[in-house]
């Protein structure tokens, strides 16, 4: 069915408004005359979390099992390392909480901290990957969650395995694989981006691949210094053994692959030049490629430029060759009018015109996306980290962030901004807030 409730993380944390954050229920039926609103908040007991990324504590239905539905929402905590539990199921429109973990047990049971990503397990217990340890200090790895009890179960990888960071991470059961990406170390990034931070291992660079069912780290992929490989993704097809990893600081997109029974590979797929710049904290902007998406047949992915302010469709085929057949700037940092002027440009010939959507100036970059199961809606947020928005996008802290809708041209390739669909998070009722994942009640493009 097509998508009627969005729910999407919002966060107060560095707007200088002392507010708990909140999960949003967004309606996004055409014919509701509260189209394209908030029409609940559910705000969390606490300040300061930083609700980030969220996950679903049920994967999709299986042939074998048509009961399993999407009832409870997982929101882990970037800041606070709290989990908290929502019961989506008894009121779609009405989201609450149903349970809290503190992260006293987080720090305790498993030594970690700076939660990031959930997803469901096949067995049916839920995985939380973290980016750090309880200090701050880079630690990758996952904590495990009891997928009917929500009670903290421990560490998922044998201790001695913990790779030096982490973020993100994608499976593939048929293949018993699990790929996890490298991050940040928290306590130095948590301070803003530094140039100086380059070249000292602040940023990851490595590609794990893990031993789904034994749960040990088989190889691992080095993709350079400072590359910082983010979003993860497979393609959704279970018998595919490819799925494709964004890098933000190179701009780099590779493939991964299975090559013999039980190894894997990587090679180098699109690379998003970094532009030559003035006005600027560095000489050259890298892309900064945050998320990417793949539709439900394989057929398109979609990668979101925070920095430069595109977003981008590249139709997947089988020479394994992504071709760019859409492109859309929503944002970013080398809007024409700015305090940036471009001076060397691989890809464009200007620089882009500012966004205004329903009389609303959107500052900010695309970063988080969402893709409808139809493949027709693309719904983008555009914060990336409270942190981090506050020194590229203090317009964006102030005025709140956006969630905009780009329509998709599914048959030959195109994107277009919708103009008629603007969910504006500067008019909360608490001031402006920040706003981050996206999940749909009826199952999306990354479940």
């Amino acid at each position: 069915p097509r998508e009627e409730v969005a729910y999407v993380t919002c966060t107060y944390r560095e707007t200088c408004i002392d507010q708990p954050d909140f999960l949003a229920t967004i309606d996004l039926n055409p014919r509701s005359p509260c189209y394209c609103q908030v029409i609940h908040r559910l705000p969390m007991p606490n300040l300061k979390d930083e609700l980030h990324s969220s996950g679903w504590s049920t994967g999709c239905t299986c042939f074998d099992n048509v009961t399993t539905k999407r009832n409870k929402l997982i929101l882990p905590c970037l800041i606070s390392s709290r989990i908290y539990v929502v019961d989506v199921g008894s009121q779609c429109r009405a989201p609450k909480l149903c349970k809290m973990i503190e992260p006293v047990d987080v720090f305790w049971k498993c030594n970690k901290g700076y939660l990031n990503v959930p997803r469901s397990l096949p067995c049916g217990d839920i995985l939380i990957a973290n980016t750090g340890d309880p200090a701050g200090n880079a630690k990758g790895g996952f904590i495990v969650l009891d997928g009917e009890t929500f009670e903290l179960k421990g560490n998922w990888e044998n201790e001695c395995e913990a790779p030096p960071s982490g973020y993100d991470f994608w499976f593939q059961p048929r293949h018993n694989v699990l790929i996890s990406s490298a991050g940040v170390v928290p306590k130095r990034t948590g301070r803003g981006f530094c140039p100086n931070d380059l070249k000292k291992g602040v940023y990851g660079r490595r590609l794990n691949v893990w031993n789904l069912s034994c749960r040990s780290l088989t190889q691992c992929f080095d993709l350079g210094e400072d590359s910082l490989p983010l979003s993860v993704k497979f393609l959704h097809n279970p018998e595919a053994a490819e799925g494709y990893v964004s890098c933000a600081l190179s701009g780099v997109i590779y493939r991964f692959y299975k090559c013999e029974v039980s190894n894997w590979a990587v090679e180098e797929v699109i690379r998003i030049p970094a532009k030559d710049v003035t006005g600027w904290i560095m000489p050259k902007m890298p892309a900064f490629t945050v998320d990417l998406i793949i539709s439900m047949d394989d057929r398109y992915m979609y990668v979101s430029n925070w920095l430069h302010g595109d977003i981008r469709q590249y139709e997947l085929s089988k020479n394994c060759k992504p071709r760019l057949v859409g492109q859309v700037f929503v944002g970013g940092s080398i809007l024409r009018g700015g305090p940036v002027t471009v001076c060397r440009d691989e890809e464009l010939k200007c620089q882009p015109e500012p966004l205004v959507v329903k009389c609303k100036r959107v500052y900010g970059g695309p970063c988080k996306m969402q893709l409808s199961l139809d493949g027709k809606r693309l719904y983008v947020t555009n914060s990336f980290y409270s942190t981090w928005d506050k020194q590229f996008y203090p317009n964006m802290v102030r005025e709140g962030s956006v969630m905009l809708q780009i329509d998709v041209d599914t048959e030959k390739g195109g994107l277009m901004v919708n103009k008629n669909f603007l969910v504006d998070f500067g008019k909360e009722p608490n001031g402006p807030c920040l706003a981050h994942e996206i999940h749909f009640a009826c199952g999306d493009s990354t479940s």
